[in-house]
């Protein structure tokens, strides 16, 4: 039985969050504040629902603790914070998805189904070339060095990886990885590209992450053609 840690400190909220997952089937443990969570935690959910706003300290402190202490568990944040600014926040402090109250519940289940099949489903390590993406442990390197990456972008780098040799555009990404729809987050999309890029591309080393031409980017080139057709893929980082 899947068992979610529900961080919230509104009670009506999280009493209504408890009874309807139990009735879905999940084992549900609920925690009010970030002390109670500490406690909590012996307990080892395999999802989280984060509030952001509790009463003894800010959620996304507790999430980039609870990130630096390799944990690995999908982190749902559900809060009435709605703003870009914010919802980037919350996804580099080590978020998996973000959901703004107030919400439907149907589509909380939704997403926790979404994030309980990429946890089940993921490949422990990744490689393509000379880079490599270890999962478990939250590590990519390139030519054995280790890279400073955001979570949000060990997670786009992860994505790009499992789809390795083939085209993943901006709606794939906007979907899978965002979880939002491309209008919200394409301009934010091509910044994260670009970050990625100057970050993974090694002097001397060939290019590994390219944009295709009317397709969107690309980790390693295309299966069984060394460079794909003329001109079709760039690895012009002014392109995103």
């Amino acid at each position: 039985m899947t068992c979610v840690l529900i961080i919230e400190d509104e009670p009506t909220l999280r009493r209504n969050l408890q009874r309807g997952l139990v009735e879905e089937g999940y084992q549900v443990i609920a925690a009010a504040s970030i002390k109670e969570v500490r406690s909590a935690l012996g307990h080892a959910p395999d999802l989280v629902l984060l509030d952001l706003g509790l009463p003894d300290g800010n959620g996304l402190d507790w999430l980039r603790e609870f990130r630096t202490q390799n944990n690995r568990q999908p982190v749902l944040i559900v809060t009435a914070r709605d703003s870009i600014a914010d919802r980037v926040l919350g996804l580099d402090a080590g978020g998996d998805d973000y959901l703004v109250k107030p919400f439907s519940f149907n589509e909380l289940l939704a997403r926790l189904r979404a994030l309980g099949r990429r946890s089940l489903s993921a490949v422990a390590v990744l490689t393509v070339e000379d880079l490599e993406v270890d999962r478990l442990r939250r590590v990519a390197r390139r030519g054995g060095r280790e890279l400073d990456l955001t979570h949000r972008q060990f997670e786009l780098l992860a994505y790009l990886m499992e789809h390795a040799h083939v085209p993943v555009s901006r709606d794939m990404i906007a979907r899978d990885v965002w979880r939002e729809t491309t209008a919200t987050w394409t301009n934010l999309i091509a910044v994260q590209i670009a970050q990625l890029r100057r970050k993974i591309e090694c002097p001397g080393s060939p290019t590994i992450l390219h944009t295709v031409r009317g397709q969107g980017y690309q980790v390693g080139q295309s299966l069984g053609d060394d460079a794909g057709p003329p001109g079709q893929l760039r690895s012009d980082s002014t392109l995103g």
